[in-house]
């Protein structure tokens, strides 16, 4: 199966949640072919999580985990830390009150 870039996939992901009419935007591009993406929920309460992809041990299947949550302060400081350590790293910012994030729905766990 050919893997995605991930322009294609940020952008695909972008428009699924303008379809739900969930705020989002693009804090940070990355490598357009093989950067990694970090989203970022906020709730607009002052509390944040930040998502990563990552492979699930037991199964082997790609997976959304949470790499930070809590303060949004805390929360960037985290984003930023991997953006020093990634320059490739894209950072997507989701602003929704539900937490809504969309990252649990089928194909946004393909690559």
């Amino acid at each position: 199966m050919a893997r995605l870039t991930a322009d294609f996939w940020v952008q695909a992901y972008l428009a699924r949640l303008r379809l739900a009419d969930i705020p989002a935007f693009l804090v940070a591009r990355g490598d357009a072919t093989a950067g990694a993406v970090l989203v970022k929920q906020a709730t607009l309460d002052g509390r944040a999580r930040a998502f990563q992809r990552s492979f699930d041990p037991m199964t082997g299947a790609r997976t959304w985990m949470v790499l930070a949550e809590g303060d949004e302060a805390d929360v960037d400081a985290v984003i930023a830390r991997q953006r020093e350590f990634d320059p490739d790293l894209w950072v997507i910012e989701v602003e929704d009150r539900a937490g809504r994030h969309l990252l649990d729905e089928p194909g946004l766990d393909q690559d």
